[in-house]
C-alpha cells in the first residue's frame, strides 16, 4: 500500500533563515537534467529542497525513499504515482512498469515512461529524497537510462547521504549534471550570526558564532544542537570551548547531552518510538503504553528536537535520520529485550490498521517469524507483483522452518532463484522440498497436495535440464505427468506470465543451454509425443520452440515446418506471448530459406498487429529486428540500414543476454553496411557475455559474424581464425545453418578456409563437414533468388556491363547515370558478394550455383 506522506512535500515549519546563495544554486538546476545535493546526514538536504520546492514555478513531484523501496515494484509505482499527482492523467499507458518481470529489460520500460514524459507539456521538478536507500543494481542502471534519454523539461533533484552509483561524468561534461555538495550546505558566518539571534534567540557575539561555525564546519544539524545545549548553559563561553573533535564525535557529544537533560517519560518515549519510521499518537501509544502520546510529539516538535511533521493535520511524523540512528544506538545499549517487545506491538498495531508491509519488518525484528510469514503468505499474491526484492530479503531473514510447510512461499523463492542464474542452489532446495512435501500426503487437500507436487517436479525438471542433466530431467517429467490436473492448471507456475515477454529472455533459446544436440533431439521428441494431447498445457510451447530451432538448425526444413504447423495449431499458445513470438520468428526465418520471402514478410507483419502485452514495445523491437534481418538476406541493406539508425542500440551500448538476438543483427548489418569496426566492437561484447553464460549456439553465431566483420574490414587472416574456432566448435554438433545463413560470402570464406587448411595452415576440420556446409549454401529452394535477393536491380545491371567489358564511363553512358554513381554500385557490389574487383565479381556471380562442386573437386 502506497503511503500518502511519502508523496507529499515534507513541511519542515519555520525557516531556520533565509538562504538565498543556497536558493540560487538550486536553482540552477533547472537547466540540468540531474541536481544532486549530497551530504552527510544533518546537512539540511531535505529542508533545503523543501524550502526551495515551495518556491519554485516549476510543478513538483516528490517521493521520500526508504528502506522498503530498494525494489524495482515499489521504486516505479512511488515514481509513476508521484508525478500523477502533479500531472493527472499521467501513467495510464505505463501501469505495467512497476511488475517485477518489467526488470529483466528496463531498456523498454524506460522508453515507454519517457514516451509519456514526453506527453508533459510544462516543467517539472521530481525529487528523490533519501536516495541512499536505494541500492539494487537495476534500479540503478534503469534510472541511469531515463537520465540520458530525459526530456529538457524534466528535471531530477536528489538528495543523498553519498554519491551516485550511476556515472555521472559524462552528465556533467554535457552541463546536464549539477551537484550541490556539502561545502554550499554548510552556513556561513552571516547565516549563523541569523541563525542563533532570529532562530535560536541567544545572544552570542559574533567572534563566539565563528568559532561555532569553524568548529562545526558549519553543520546545520551541529548548530542547532549547539544552540539546544547553550540555552541550558550557565557559561557559554566555556560551553563553547568544549565542541571539538569531529563530526561524529560532536553529534554524539551534544545528542547526549540534550537527551541527558530530558525528563525520564520522555526519554524513554524516544527510545521505545525509534524503532519507528514513522508514527501517529496511536501508534506511540500501542509502542510505549504513554496515553498522552500526541503531547510528546508536539513538545519534541516544540523543543524542534529533530521531529519533522509529515501532513499538515500534524498526525504522522518521523524523526531526522541522524537523531533516530542515535536514538537506536541508545535503545540497543540500553534495553535490547525491551527493543524487541516495542517491535512486535508496532507489528500488531501496524496489522491491526492494515499496513501490512512494515507490519512484516517489525515481526521480523521483534523475533516473531511465525506472524511474518502469516501476512506474507495472506499478501503473497500481491508481494510478488509489488514487493518482489523486499519479499526476498524477508524470506531470506527468517529461519528456514518458519515456512517450511509454506509451499508456496518456498516455490516462489525457487523461482526467484531460477530466473536469477542460482540453477544449483535452486535445484538444491527443490529437491529438499520435493521429500517434505511428499510426506505430507494425506494432511493436505489431495487436489492441493497433487497442485503442489506439480509444481516442485516442474521447477525439479527445468532446473535440471538448465544443468544439460537430461536424464534427471525426464525423471522429474515423469512424476510432473503423474500430478498434473489439467483441470486445476491455473495453480501452476508454469502457466504464469502469459502476456509477457520481459522476464524470459534468458531462456528464449533453451537449445543453446544444452551442448548436446545429439542427445537433445530424443529427448525432445519424448516428450513432445507424451504431451501432445494435453489442451491446456502451454509448456510443451517451449519444447516446440526448441525442436524446431534444432531442425532448421540442421537443414532438415520440411521436418521444422511441419512441427511449427502442429504447435501453431495447439490453441493454448496463442496467449503466451514470449512462446508465440519465437514460434513466428522461427517460421519467418524458415519460410525465407524455403524461397518464401513474401510469406516470411507477411508472417512478422501481422504478428505486429496482434500482439497484446504490456511488454508491446519491447516485442515490436524483437519483430523489427527480424524485419531488418530479413531485408539484409533479401539484399535490402537501406531497408536494414535505416533500422540500425532508429533501433536504439548502439555498438557502444553496455550489452546483456537480454537483447542478444537484436545486438546481433545489428552487428550483421553494419558489418555489411560498411561499418566494420563499430561491428567487431560490438561483436567482441557480445562473445565476452556468451562466453560467461558458457551459450555454445550463441557463441557459434557470434563467432560466425565476427569471421565477416573481420573480412569486411580486410582482415582475412583473422577472419580464418575465427571461422576455424567457429567450425571446431560447431562440428560435433553437426551445425548447418548458423553458417548456411550468411550467404555468399560464407561461401567464399569456407572455399578459402578449405584452401588454407589443406596447406596446413589452418586447424583441421573435416573435409566431409565443410562439404556438408556448402551443400547446404547451394542446395536451398532459395538458391536461384540468392543474386536478386543479395543485389538491386541497378547493381544486377551493372554487374552485367561489367561482365561484357565495359568500362566506368561506359557504363556510366549506357545506364545514364554519373561515373561516381557507378563507383558507388560498384562498391556495394564487392562488399555484398565478397570480392575486391571486377573479376572476382563476375566470378562469384557466375559460379554461385555451382560453386560447391567446383570447389570441392
Amino acid at each position: 500500500m502506497m503511503i500518502s506522506s511519502k508523496l507529499k512535500i515534507p513541511l519542515t515549519g519555520r525557516t531556520l533563515v533565509p538562504r538565498p546563495r543556497l536558493m540560487r544554486k538550486l536553482d540552477e538546476g533547472l537547466h540540468a537534467k540531474l541536481t544532486l545535493v549530497s551530504a552527510p546526514a544533518g546537512y539540511g538536504k531535505t529542508t533545503a529542497l523543501s524550502d526551495w520546492v515551495k518556491q519554485s514555478s516549476a510543478l513538483a513531484a516528490w517521493i521520500s525513499l526508504d528502506k522498503l523501496d530498494n525494489d524495482w515494484s515499489q521504486f516505479w509505482s512511488c515514481m509513476i504515482t508521484s508525478i500523477g499527482s502533479a500531472i493527472p492523467g499521467f501513467g495510464h499507458s505505463i501501469s505495467f512498469l512497476p511488475e517485477k518481470e518489467t526488470a529483466e529489460s528496463y531498456e523498454t520500460a524506460m522508453w515507454s515512461l519517457l514516451g509519456e514524459m514526453n506527453q508533459i507539456a510544462d516543467e517539472l521538478v521530481i525529487i528523490l529524497d533519501d536516495f541512499h536507500f536505494i541500492e539494487l543494481p537495476v534500479i540503478q542502471e534503469s534510472f541511469r537510462y531515463l537520465l540520458d534519454q530525459l526530456p529538457r523539461h524534466i528535471h531530477f533533484y536528489i538528495a543523498s547521504r553519498r554519491d551516485l552509483a550511476i556515472p555521472t561524468a559524462r552528465l556533467l561534461a554535457q552541463g546536464a549534471f549539477h551537484p550541490v555538495t556539502m561545502q554550499d550546505l554548510r552556513f556561513e558566518l552571516d547565516e549563523g550570526m541569523m541563525y542563533f539571534r532570529d532562530t535560536a534567540d541567544l545572544s552570542l557575539t559574533k567572534e563566539q558564532v565563528t568559532e561555532l561555525c569553524q568548529q562545526t564546519e558549519g553543520w546545520v544539524s551541529g548548530l542547532q544542537l549547539a544552540a539546544i545545549r547553550l540555552r541550558r548553559s550557565a557559561n557559554i563561553a566555556e560551553s563553547i570551548r568544549q565542541f571539538t573533535g569531529q563530526q561524529e564525535q560532536i553529534a554524539d557529544y551534544l545528542l547526549e547531552e540534550v537527551f541527558r537533560h530530558l525528563a525520564a517519560p520522555l526519554r524513554e518515549f524516544l527510545l521505545k518510538t525509534s524503532i519507528l519510521s514513522r508514527m501517529n499518537a496511536s501508534l506511540c501509544h500501542a509502542v510505549t503504553g504513554h496515553m498522552n502520546s500526541q503531547d510528546h510529539l508536539e513538545r519534541l516538535e516544540h523543543l524542534k528536537l529533530f521531529i519533522i511533521p509529515l501532513d499538515e493535520q500534524r498526525s504522522w511524523y518521523r524523526y531526522h535520520h541522524m537523531f533516530a540512528e542515535f536514538l537506536q544506538r541508545m535503545a540497543a545499549r540500553t534495553n535490547p529485550e525491551q527493543r524487541q517487545q516495542a517491535h512486535v506491538c508496532a507489528a500488531n498495531w501496524l496489522e491491526e490498521h492494515a499496513h501490512d508491509e512494515e507490519a512484516v519488518e517489525h515481526y521480523i525484528k521483534g523475533g516473531r517469524a511465525e506472524d511474518a510469514v502469516r501476512l506474507i503468505e495472506k499478501n503473497l499474491s500481491e508481494f510478488i507483483h509489488t514487493k518482489s526484492s523486499v519479499l526476498m530479503n524477508w524470506i531470506a531473514a527468517l529461519p528456514a522452518r518458519s515456512y517450511t510447510d509454506k509451499p508456496m512461499i518456498e516455490m516462489f523463492y525457487i523461482s526467484v532463484q531460477l530466473t536469477g542464474g542460482e540453477w544449483s542452489s535452486a535445484l538444491q532446495r527443490a529437491e529438499q522440498a520435493h521429500i517434505r512435501y511428499l510426506a505430507r500426503q494425506g494432511q493436505w487437500p489431495e487436489a492441493e497436495w497433487k497442485i503442489i507436487m506439480g509444481n516442485i517436479y516442474f521447477f525439479c525438471g527445468i532446473l535440471s535440464y538448465l544443468q544439460r542433466d537430461l536424464l534427471r530431467t525426464s525423471m522429474y517429467f515423469e512424476r510432473l505427468d503423474e500430478y498434473f490436473l489439467e483441470e486445476n492448471h491455473g495453480g501452476y507456475f508454469h502457466t504464469m506470465g502469459r502476456t509477457r515477454y520481459q522476464g524470459e529472455d534468458k531462456f528464449n533459446d533453451l537449445l543453446t543451454l544444452n551442448h548436446d544436440l545429439q542427445a537433445i533431439e530424443p529427448f525432445l521428441l519424448r516428450w513432445l509425443k507424451a504431451w501432445e494431447d494435453k489442451e491446456y498445457f502451454p509448456f510443451i510451447g517451449y519444447l516446440y520452440v526448441t525442436y524446431c530451432k534444432l531442425l532448421y538448425e540442421w537443414d532438415r526444413l520440411e521436418e521444422a515446418e511441419q512441427y511449427l504447423a502442429q504447435a501453431m495449431q495447439r490453441a493454448d499458445l496463442p496467449s503466451y506471448v514470449q512462446i508465440w513470438v519465437q514460434l513466428i520468428c522461427i517460421s519467418a526465418r524458415l519460410q525465407l530459406k524455403l524461397g518464401h520471402p513474401g510469406q516470411a514478410s507477411k508472417q512478422l507483419l501481422q504478428l505486429k498487429y496482434t500482439i497484446e502485452s504490456p511488454d508491446y514495445e519491447l516485442i515490436m523491437c524483437k519483430i523489427e529486428a527480424e524485419q531488418a534481418n530479413l531485408a539484409l538476406c533479401q539484399g535490402s541493406y537501406d531497408v536494414a540500414l535505416d533500422w540500425a539508425e532508429e533501433c536504439g542500440l548502439a555498438p557502444t551500448d553496455r550489452v546483456s543476454m537480454n537483447r542478444m538476438s537484436e545486438y546481433l543483427i545489428l552487428a550483421r548489418v553494419l558489418a555489411a553496411g560498411g561499418r566494420s569496426e563499430e561491428a567487431i566492437s560490438l561483436l567482441e561484447k557480445l562473445y565476452r557475455v556468451i562466453d560467461k553464460d558458457n551459450r555454445l549456439r550463441e557463441r557459434i553465431r557470434v563467432l560466425i559474424v565476427q569471421c565477416i566483420a573481420h573480412h569486411y574490414s580486410g582482415q582475412a587472416e583473422t577472419a580464418l581464425v575465427k571461422l576455424g574456432t567457429a567450425l571446431q566448435l560447431a562440428e560435433s554438433g553437426r551445425y548447418i545453418r548458423s553458417f548456411a545463413d550468411e550467404g555468399p560470402v560464407m561461401a567464399e570464406l569456407l572455399s578459402l578456409y578449405l584452401k588454407k587448411q589443406l596447406d596446413g595452415k589452418l586447424p583441421q576440420v573435416t573435409l566431409a563437414y565443410i562439404k556438408q556446409l556448402l551443400h547446404a549454401l547451394h542446395s536451398s529452394k532459395q538458391d536461384e533468388a540468392w543474386l536478386k535477393g543479395v543485389l538491386t536491380g541497378q547493381e544486377i545491371k551493372v554487374l552485367q556491363l561489367i561482365k561484357d567489358g565495359l568500362l566506368n564511363k561506359e557504363i556510366a553512358h549506357k545506364l545514364n547515370i554519373t561515373t561516381e554513381t557507378v563507383k558507388f554500385h560498384l562498391k556495394n557490389i564487392y562488399r555484398k558478394l565478397g570480392a575486391h574487383n571486377r573479376v572476382q565479381a563476375v566470378q562469384l556471380a557466375n559460379q554461385w550455383l555451382n560453386r560447391a562442386n567446383a570447389t570441392l573437386e
